[in-house]
Formats: C-alpha cells, structure tokens, sequence
C-alpha cells in the first residue's frame, strides 16, 4: 500500500478497495449518540424500498448518504428519526432501539416551512425546553446559547417571514440543536437554497457540528457537499430495494480544500459509483436508447 494512503473495504465488493490520503480528523467530544443499523428493511406494503442496510455510525460521526433520487435515502432518514418503523432488522440509537420520535433524534427539514410562522425566531428555539416545562430563564439562556452558535441573536423578535432562506434554516437547526440531541438527521437541508447561501450553510454547519459535538447524518445528492462536510460517505444502489453500495472515509484536513488531489480522487470514484447506479436505474426502465444515444455525444 502507497505511503500515506488508507484502504477501505467496500461493503459487497469483495477485495474492492478505495484510497484517500490519511490524515486522521477527530470529531469535537460532546453529546453526540452512536446510531446501528443492521439488517434494515423498510416496505410499504408490496414496495420494499431499503432492504440489507448495516451501518455503525459512531457517537460524533458527520456521516452523508448519497444515492441517486429515488434511492431510499430520507426513507431511511425518516426510519433513524423515529418517523417509520423498520420492516425487519434493527435500528438502535445508543444501544436503545428506535420505536418513535425523540428529543434525542432531531431533525432538520429540507424546507424552513417546518417553522412556526406565528412564532418568533426565539420562541421556536425555546419551543422544545418550553413544552419540557422548562422555565423562563433556562428558555433564555438556551436561546441565547443556539441563536449565538446560528449567528442569529440579532433576530430573536423577528418572525420567519421576515427572514432570508438560509436564515430560516438557521434557525431550525438551533431550534433542533436546543433539545439537546444526540444526533442530527439532515434531509437535504440546503437544497432548495441558492448556490452561494448554499456555500456558506455548509461551512457554518462543519463549524456547527464540531462546536456541538452531535452525531449528523445528512442526506445530499450533491458530490461536493458530502466531501466537504463528512467524515465518512455512504452510497446508496439504485431503489427500489436499495441498499448501502460502498462506504467512503473522508480522512482529508477541515476546513476542506475542494481542489486536493485526494478530494479530486474521491469525487472521481463517487461520481463512478452514483453513475453506474443511475444507468442501471435506467436500463432497468427500458432506456437502454437514451443511454446509447449519451454516449455517443459525450
């Protein structure tokens, strides 16, 4: 093995290996809860959407699942948060299994509609210790503590429509992050934004997840975003039955530099892998055609 490069086995590959310079990135110690999932299958009905997935996320981990649309990713995000139930296998958060919703599982929405409109910013960061009975000052002071980690004191009496897009999502991750939780689950929190307020959320979210010390697993479908913000990759196969196709480490230096010849390697093979997904997703509906005709004008 090359000096300074890492090997990792890719789950269902046999002696299938992917290289990443080695450079060991050590998660902020905190409150963070570990996540197992084995065996997991989720179906609805005669659709089985996940099937086979083991993943052993460790406590603090900032993990990404990305997959081709339709994969089952936020199905399997939804099953972490406590949202669904899985069909067979098991899903435990800190050895505990995960039967419904929980202050410890908190969950960031792709859309900031998830805010209560007639709140302001403070009242929905405060709305988790509020319903817990907590009182007035440790409301305050929990504010105080996530609007400042969120950049966002300055907009505690504002309501949510009068705040930018990012700003929103701003505000429901500190509103996630004020219950305290273990972990984090992302559903593409940042993909309706545009590409610059993008870049930005993505850095404050490293910058976040290391000040908390939370276990993240964020859902993507963009390449560079999993690169930039995880400390492991998981892709997911084509759906239905999807399953967890090869699993990368992410061992390059934070903040990340997007044009190190190890990042440019990793995005290669992950856009290999997605690729094959995609085609075989296509074939699979009889667009052999369509795939013939791309090639040939690439």
């Amino acid at each position: 093995m090359t000096k300074g490069i890492e090997q990792e086995t890719r789950p269902g590959q046999g002696a299938a290996t992917v290289a990443a310079l080695r450079t060991p990135v050590q998660p902020a110690a905190g409150r963070g809860a570990a996540l197992r999932v084995e065996g997991a299958g989720i179906s609805f009905g005669d659709f089985r959407a996940v099937q086979g997935i083991d993943l052993d996320i460790p406590a603090g981990e900032f993990l990404c699942l990305l997959g081709p649309s339709g994969c089952g990713k936020s199905t399997l995000l939804s099953a972490m948060a406590g949202f669904i139930q899985v069909s067979e296998g098991t899903l435990t958060a800190d050895g505990a299994p995960v039967s419904g919703p929980d202050p410890e599982l908190g969950m960031v929405f792709q859309s900031s509609e998830a805010l209560f409109d007639w709140m302001t910013v403070q009242q929905n960061v405060t709305f988790g210790p509020r319903m817990r009975g907590r009182s007035r000052a440790e409301q305050n002071r929990v504010a105080d503590e996530f609007l400042g980690l969120v950049g966002l004191r300055h907009c505690a009496d504002r309501y949510p429509g009068q705040l930018s897009g990012g700003m929103r999502q701003r505000v429901q991750i500190a509103r996630v992050l004020a219950n305290e939780p273990g972990v984090v689950l992302m559903d593409e929190p940042f993909g309706a934004l545009d590409a610059q307020t993008r870049q930005v959320l993505q850095q404050e979210t490293a910058r976040i997840w290391s000040a908390s010390g939370c276990t993240v697993v964020f859902v993507t479908h963009d390449i560079d975003e999993a690169i930039l913000l995880a400390d492991r990759v998981a892709v997911m196969t084509a759906g239905p039955a999807a399953s967890i196709k090869s699993l990368y480490t992410v061992d390059l230096p934070r903040p990340r530099d997007e044009s190190d010849p190890a990042a440019l390697r990793l995005r290669n093979q992950l856009r290999e892998d997605i690729g094959e997904e995609v085609r075989k997703a296509m074939r699979d509906q009889g667009l052999d055609d369509q795939l013939d005709r791309e090639a040939k004008n690439a």
